[in-house]
C-alpha cells in the first residue's frame, strides 16, 4: 500500500464508522473504481482498533459507569434488563450487550455469503438509495419524545436486530441503528448517542474476528501501514463522533441523507452506464 491509499483508506474508516452513510460501502469502493488492491488483514485490524480506542475515549464516563454498574448487577446477583428497579446504567448495558448478539451471529453464520454476494457496487448502489430514504422518513415523520431511559428492552432489541443488516455494504451500521431509534420516538442525539454506545461491542467484534483471521493466515504484519493506519482512523474517528452530535442536534439528518441520495445515484448510474 501506497502513503496516500494508508492515509486515505484511513481517513475513510473514521470518518464514515459513525456517520450514517457506510464505512464499509466506502472501504470497498476505491477497489471497485480505482482498482486498489485489498489493504490487507493487518490494516484491517489496525483501523478497527484506531477507531475502537476513539469511541471507548470519547464516551468514556458512560462507558465507566455502564462497566461499574453491570459489575454490581453480577455481585449483586440482580441481572435487570426492563421495569423500573435496577440502576439505569446497568439496564443499559445489558441492553446493549444482548443488542450485540444478533450481528455476532449473523456475522458468524453469514459472512461467507454476505461477502461473496454483495461486495458490488450494484448492491452498494441500492442500499445506499434504500436506507438512505428510510432514514430521511425517520428523521421527519419520527416524533423524538421518548427519553434513553424509556427506550426498553424490546426497544434496545429491535435496534439490535437492525444492526445486524448492516453487514451488507451500504447499509450502514450507524445509519441503520439510528433509522430505528428515531421510529421508536428517541431524538436525534438519544439515537445517535445509543448507536455509538452499541457500536463499541460491534466493533470490538469484528476487530476480534479479523484478528483471529491474521493470526492463521500467515500473513506479513508491516507496522508502519499498521500504526499510521490505527492514529489516522482514531483522530478523525475522535472528531467525527464530537462534530456530528453537534451538526445532527443543529440541522438533523438530512445532510446526511441527501449525500447518501447522491452517492446511491452516482453509483448507479456509474454501473449501468
Amino acid at each position: 500500500m501506497s502513503t496516500i491509499e494508508i492515509f486515505i483508506l484511513a481517513l475513510i474508516q473514521g470518518l464514515t464508522e459513525f456517520l450514517p452513510i457506510s464505512s464499509s460501502a466506502h472501504l470497498i469502493l476505491p477497489s471497485q473504481l480505482l482498482g486498489w488492491a485489498d489493504q490487507g488483514l493487518a490494516y484491517d485490524v489496525a483501523v478497527h482498533v484506531g477507531t475502537l480506542l476513539a469511541v471507548m475515549l470519547y464516551f468514556r464516563k458512560e462507558v465507566g459507569s455502564m462497566l461499574v454498574a453491570w459489575v454490581g448487577t453480577l455481585a449483586r446477583g440482580k441481572v435487570t434488563v426492563d421495569g423500573n428497579d435496577g440502576n439505569f446504567d446497568g439496564k443499559l448495558a445489558w441492553w446493549i450487550l444482548f443488542a450485540s448478539i444478533p450481528l455476532g451471529l449473523t456475522g458468524y453464520f453469514g459472512k461467507d455469503f454476505i461477502e461473496e454476494y454483495s461486495r458490488s457496487a450494484l448492491v452498494i448502489a441500492a442500499t445506499t438509495l434504500l436506507f438512505g430514504a428510510l432514514l430521511g422518513f425517520a428523521d421527519i415523520k419520527a416524533k423524538q419524545n421518548v427519553s434513553l431511559e424509556k427506550l426498553g428492552f424490546k426497544g434496545a432489541m429491535l435496534i439490535g436486530f437492525s444492526q445486524a443488516l448492516a453487514l451488507i455494504p451500504g447499509t450502514s451500521r450507524s445509519g441503520i441503528t439510528m433509522t430505528i431509534g428515531l421510529m421508536l420516538g428517541l431524538s436525534r442525539t438519544n439515537a445517535a448517542r445509543f448507536s455509538f454506545l452499541l457500536s463499541i461491542p460491534g466493533i470490538a467484534m469484528a476487530g476480534g474476528y479479523l484478528t483471529m483471521k491474521l493470526l492463521t493466515s500467515g500473513e506479513g504484519v508491516d507496522w508502519q501501514p499498521m500504526i499510521l493506519g490505527s492514529v489516522l482512523s482514531f483522530i478523525s474517528a475522535y472528531a467525527c463522533i464530537h462534530y456530528f452530535l453537534i451538526l445532527v442536534d443543529k440541522l438533523g439528518m438530512m445532510p446526511f441523507v441527501i449525500y447518501r441520495l447522491l452517492l446511491g445515484a452516482g453509483l448507479l448510474w456509474f454501473v449501468l452506464a
